[in-house]
């Protein structure tokens, strides 16, 4: 027998060898992969679906509340609540209906819809949004501690200047001159030199310095 074909015999055993001991689990985590990759276009495409469905029923939240029609308007966001929780238009429509009860006075269901999206919302920007929201009513209803709390969220830095502005808003409220103005200068720290909101925040932080 020629060396190259009792090396390519050897190599051959060499496989089967590894086949019989590993084989079958190589070819599982193939098929697992497969199939996760599978299940991953599947629930893409169920996304979509669900988002797609979630947008009607989002338009006719927007026509009845526009309508002044507040029944109907309370059960298209209760079939968004429901049938769509983690779509986008869910989110929206509720965020909405913070607002509405916010400027109704009606605090604490404007808390219950803001907490309802922190809960199943994990975008970065709709948890700063929330957040902030969040602590805007407690603020309302001089709950300062919650107020502070829930301005703890984690974002990133071009989202944390409203977080703390409202902290500092928060501190100005309980009293809290020198926090506020640590507060108010760290938002100014991470805004750029040429933003909007900056002139605003610089009024707020001068008398307290």
């Amino acid at each position: 027998m020629a060396v190259n074909d009792f090396q390519d015999q050897e190599e051959i055993e060499n496989f089967k060898h590894f086949w019989r001991k590993y084989g079958r689990w190589a070819f599982y985590v193939l098929l697992l992969a497969a199939a996760g990759y599978l299940g991953w276009v599947l629930y893409q495409g169920h996304q979509r679906e669900q988002n797609d469905k979630a947008s009607v029923v989002f338009e006719t939240f927007i026509n009845q509340s526009r309508a002044h029609n507040e029944a109907a308007a309370k059960q298209a966001l209760l079939t968004l609540q429901q049938d769509f929780g983690n779509t986008l238009p869910a989110a929206q429509a509720t965020l909405l209906m913070a607002g509405t009860d916010f400027d109704a006075a009606k605090y604490d269901d404007a808390a219950k819809h803001l907490q309802w999206v922190q809960k199943r919302q994990k975008d970065e920007l709709l948890q700063a949004i929330t957040a902030q929201r969040l602590a805007v009513v407690y603020l309302q209803q001089q709950k300062y501690d919650d107020a502070l709390k829930a301005l703890d969220a984690k974002v990133s830095d071009d989202l944390k200047p409203v977080l703390l502005e409202t902290r500092g808003d928060v501190l100005v409220a309980q009293g809290k001159p020198k926090e506020a103005a640590a507060a108010y200068e760290a938002a100014l720290k991470l805004l750029p030199e040429d933003a909007p909101q900056r002139e605003l925040l610089q009024m707020k932080a001068d008398p307290l310095s």
